[in-house]
């Protein structure tokens, strides 16, 4: 069978899912009968000139909802739907509907995002049929409260690697997600600890040290972050800091600085720096600057990470770096509570990570993104008369800040207007009188194509310059 599923480049959805709503729809009006042999994934790949991750997705969902059924060495056939239900959209949540559909936009610049299309599905896939092949019970047991030692190992010998932080296996926590690892970190800390963070900082890290009862002070920052001088001043016990590209303000913190700030942690007993190294993997212009955590010799850095913007965020996999004096802590205060994060998935990233598979990924996600970047950087260059663009070097988002002082709710409004979505700072900001960018807005551009990345930045110059 040949299929000529209609392609519309102007649609919002992602191209897998029209190709699975196409076939869908074939099949649910009979002209694709049930027995149909389906053309492979490669072939469908070909005649569509997509890519092959992109039909087996269409084909994974077929498959998931039952439409269509896999047969080793055969192929994919379509199923008998008799007694197939379909969920209809109810007329309670058509406003809803209605609603999204009036918010929709054109390209919306989320710094959230990542680029999903790049994902190995069909490694990733194989390393998930090859973890359960053998039906291993061990896979289904509890495991190790820290995470799986063979795991737990692997991420230390990349951190050492790439990031240069020196830690062993027994130091390294992992957890579902930055946020369970900041609830468990606030349990060894004492949440009467007060605990500074860098102004504008990452907004639900913020939310969960206030929801644990931490009193947070906000710190002003400069061009080269954290002012040391202030954080004296505010009379915390732990700083969480993100030194190595600082979000929102894309900040890249220079040695000096993070010297200073390893001399504030070791001036008193206690003191603690929390070092959130979120997208580090991600650097345009000269080399990667070492892990802070790296450079203490006093044991004062606990470090955070995730696999979310280099893998992807579904996975929810996070690891955390203990000094040894917290580590101790941890064994009397919190040893008893069981990883958060199943064997399996473990496994299958430890698979990921020691095949060699992670380090081509990264390798091949840097170069998508510097095109992006490119093509971002490029876009905006008529813009640049009225705006400053920075956080620039690093990351997967830059700032544009209007010379002029056009109001952020302003610029906000005239780019949706033009069917363009960016993210204002503002509520980046611990308190909102603090706002020191009261003119700035967000362009993340991670998961765009190039082309609507140029497209984006050809409405933001009609928005906001009135550019034909």
């Amino acid at each position: 069978m040949e299929l000529m599923v209609p392609l519309n480049t102007q649609d919002k959805s992602p191209l897998y899912e029209q190709i699975y709503r196409y076939i869908k729809k074939e099949i649910r009006e009979g002209r694709i009968t049930a027995g149909s042999r389906l053309p492979s994934t490669r072939i469908l790949a070909q005649n569509l000139k997509v890519s092959r991750s992109t039909t087996q997705m269409a084909y994974d969902q077929l498959l998931a909802e039952g439409y269509a059924e896999a047969f080793p060495c055969r192929g994919y056939f379509v199923c008998k739907i008799d007694e197939l239900v379909e969920v209809r959209q109810t007329a309670a949540a058509a406003p809803e509907t209605r609603k999204r559909e009036e918010s929709a936009c054109e390209v919306d610049f989320s710094p959230r995002g990542i680029d999903l299309d790049r994902f190995p599905f069909n490694i990733w896939r194989k390393i998930s049929r090859n973890t359960l092949v053998d039906d291993n019970k061990a896979m289904f047991g509890a495991g190790d409260p820290q995470g799986e030692w063979n795991f737990r190992s692997a991420i230390g010998d990349y951190l050492h690697s790439a990031r240069g932080v020196e830690c062993s296996p027994e130091q390294i926590l992992v957890g579902a997600g930055s946020e369970y690892l900041l609830l468990l970190l606030s349990q060894l800390l004492g949440r009467d600890r007060k605990i500074a963070m860098e102004n504008p900082t990452y907004a639900q890290a913020y939310r969960v040290l206030t929801a644990q009862g931490h009193p947070v002070a906000p710190v002003e920052m400069d061009r080269r972050g954290m002012k040391v001088e202030k954080l004296e001043q505010s009379g915390a016990q732990a700083a969480y800091v993100m030194p190595s590209h600082q979000y929102p303000t894309g900040v890249v913190m220079p040695v000096k600085r993070r010297q200073e700030l390893l001399g504030w942690a070791y001036g008193k007993p206690g003191r603690y720096l929390i070092e959130d190294d979120y997208d580090s993997e991600f650097r345009y212009r000269g080399k990667p600057v070492p892990a802070l955590q790296g450079m203490d010799r006093g044991g004062r850095v606990i470090y955070l990470g995730t696999f979310s913007k280099s893998i992807a965020p579904a996975i929810r996999v996070g690891f955390m770096v203990l000094p040894q004096e917290l580590l101790e802590v941890y064994r009397e205060r919190a040893g008893f509570y069981s990883c958060t994060v199943s064997r399996i998935d473990q496994d299958i990233l430890y698979q990921f990570i020691t095949q060699g598979h992670y380090e081509r990924h990264l390798n091949r996600m840097r170069a998508v993104y510097k095109g992006k970047h490119d093509a971002l950087l490029a876009g905006l260059r008529p813009l640049e008369r009225a705006f400053s663009i920075t956080g620039e070097y690093a990351g997967l988002h830059v700032l544009l800040t209007h010379k002029g002082g056009m109001e952020e709710a302003k610029l906000v409004r005239r780019a949706q207007e033009a069917g363009v979505k960016v993210y204002g700072i503002s509520g980046s900001f611990i308190h909102p009188e603090h706002n020191v960018y009261p003119s700035t807005v967000m362009l993340g551009y991670a998961n765009l194509r190039e082309e609507e990345i140029e497209k984006g930045c050809r409405l933001l110059g009609q928005a906001w310059l009135g550019r034909a």
